[in-house]
């Protein structure tokens, strides 16, 4: 849209008709005359091209005022805008009074204008994105304490089984514990009962033998015949054997062979541990190389237990030697055994 300027000085002004007074309009000399000064108008050639210019004009004009017009008619438009959120007063939103608050608030309106943000709106933004930040960080610091708790969790978990385990193992050896000994026990008393019942078995075999053999029994049980009467060599100091060996483990009873008197029981150099039954015919049975003796004086019955098997004295292994003297003199214990009817 042209403004209205003063004309400079020395310039003739030509009346333009108004809007209203558009028609056909052809320059004339007059018109066109050239003002004065330095500002000339060259005269045109002929008068139908600047008529034809003028009249363009014209018609331009005449189309938009038409335009305006019918615009003008036209039913008006509803526009509706979104509803904006209620702002503060905006010198103090932008700022503030004063001088600073106004170069704030312009600096303000500048960055609006230029981000088409309020600043209001730039601020709930920036609460919004603080708010969600402080979300961010409390459920991470959540998920943190919920991993360590879980993690502690897992170790008194941990903890608590190791220690079930642990007293679950001492008890297990302590019932194991419990259970050998008391199979240690149970074997033991067993083992006891059993050589109980073997002492009164074989007591109640011997005696019955002796009632059998007319009051007579062996001198030992289990045993295995390995020197014989009369057998020679150099081991014995009258260069033959003297009595008959019963070979034997050590502890096997000893046993008297009839009813008598014991007369000596004791130490008896190269004999070991002897003992000395006198029955009453006057006749002697010596029981030598014994590991211990069960009595030493007094009388006994036939198969009652008068020591145990041995290795003391002139021996090379544990046995029983049995001498059988008549008179003072040595008889062969074998033939006398068999005469009383003990099978040898």
């Amino acid at each position: 849209m042209a403004t209205n300027s003063p004309a400079p000085e020395g310039t003739e002004v030509q009346e333009q008709p108004t809007a209203g007074a558009w028609g056909e309009w052809n320059p004339t000399e007059d018109s066109a005359r050239p003002p004065r000064g330095k500002h000339r108008v060259l005269k045109q050639r002929g008068g139908l091209a600047r008529s034809s210019t003028v009249l363009g004009v014209g018609v331009i004009a005449a189309v938009g005022a038409g335009g305006i017009a019918t615009a003008q008619d036209r039913p008006q438009v509803a526009i509706t805008l979104p509803s904006l959120p209620e702002l503060p007063d905006l010198p103090e939103a932008l700022g503030g009074s004063g001088p600073a608050g106004e170069h704030s608030g312009a600096a303000r309106t500048a960055e609006t204008a230029r981000t088409g943000i309020f600043p209001q709106q730039a601020d709930r933004r920036s609460d919004a994105g603080e708010l969600l930040r402080s979300r961010i960080l409390q459920q991470a610091e959540s998920q943190q304490d919920a991993a360590a708790a879980q993690e502690r969790a897992g170790a008194e978990r941990a903890a608590q089984e190791a220690a079930a385990k642990e007293a679950h193992e001492a008890q297990e050896t302590a019932r194991k514990a419990a259970e050998a000994a008391a199979a240690e026990a149970a074997a033991k008393q067993e083992r006891e009962a059993k050589e109980a019942k073997e002492a009164a078995e074989a007591k109640a075999k011997a005696e019955s033998i002796a009632k059998s053999a007319g009051g007579f029994a062996l001198p030992t049980s289990a045993y295995t015949l390995t020197s014989h009467y009369g057998d020679a060599g150099s081991m014995w100091s009258s260069g033959h054997h003297t009595g008959l060996d019963f070979a034997a483990p050590t502890g096997t009873p000893v046993k008297a062979v009839a009813n008598g008197r014991i007369t000596s029981a004791g130490w008896s150099g190269a004999y070991g541990y002897r003992i000395v039954l006198e029955l009453p015919d006057g006749t002697e049975i010596w029981y030598c190389h014994l590991s211990s003796m069960s009595v030493t004086g007094g009388s006994v019955a036939a198969g009652d237990t008068i020591g145990r098997v041995g290795a003391t004295g002139n021996v090379t292994g544990p046995h029983l030697h049995l001498e059988v003297r008549e008179g003072g003199s040595t008889v062969d214990p074998l033939t006398w055994l068999t005469a009383r009817g003990l099978n040898v």
